[in-house]
């Protein structure tokens, strides 16, 4: 807020905004994987249940579960065989998270998204959420889009180019003001007739 006093209005709104951090390494990166286009009360049953199915949190006994199984977790396909990919590629030495958190934070998405099924905003949610990343802003989010929008009274949900120029004007605290506008998100999307 010292950085953009726009946001001392969005704070009233979003209340109290507290860190979330996951483990880090082939569980977190699952359980971003697990949260993508999805809700966040979906992403937590499907992720209950699938932390629950043995060996689905290491790399080289995920390798070993059926198909059937993690999908019967709730799953999709696709993320099924992302996450495979991840956890053969930790397992051939082709992904070392422990590498991943002494890089800075451009060179450590260039890092992720060179493994198949790991876009930026993947990246990005588990640099912030899993690797405790202070500087990170996921723009192409279209929760956060919204509630910068409407938070800071523009015209128009701003693009992904002018969310990162917007953005960049809270360094280095991006990934605070995401969970800022996440949360005002939630506080307005949960009040009755309010809808960004």
């Amino acid at each position: 807020m010292a950085l953009d006093p726009r946001l001392a209005a969005v704070r009233v709104v979003a209340g109290d905004v507290a860190p979330r951090l996951s483990a880090p390494g082939f569980a977190g990166i699952a359980k971003v994987i697990c949260g993508q286009q999805v809700s966040v009360a979906s992403a937590r049953a499907i992720w209950g249940r699938f932390e629950l199915i043995e060996g689905a949190l290491e790399p080289a006994t995920y390798l070993g579960l059926s198909e059937a199984e993690v999908r019967g977790a709730g799953f999709s396909a696709s993320k099924f065989a992302t996450v495979r990919a991840i956890a053969q590629a930790m397992v051939d030495g082709q992904l070392d998270f422990d590498h991943l958190e002494t890089l800075p934070i451009e060179q450590a998405v260039a890092y992720l998204v060179a493994h198949k099924g790991i876009g930026p905003w993947t990246a990005e949610v588990y640099l912030m959420f899993c690797a405790g990343h202070r500087d990170v802003f996921p723009e192409g989010d279209l929760a956060l889009l919204k509630a910068v929008g409407h938070g800071l009274g523009l015209d128009a949900r701003p693009t992904i180019k002018e969310m990162i120029v917007v953005a960049a004007g809270w360094a280095p605290h991006r990934s605070a003001a995401a969970l800022l506008f996440w949360r005002y998100f939630a506080v307005l999307r949960d009040q009755e007739g309010i809808a960004l």
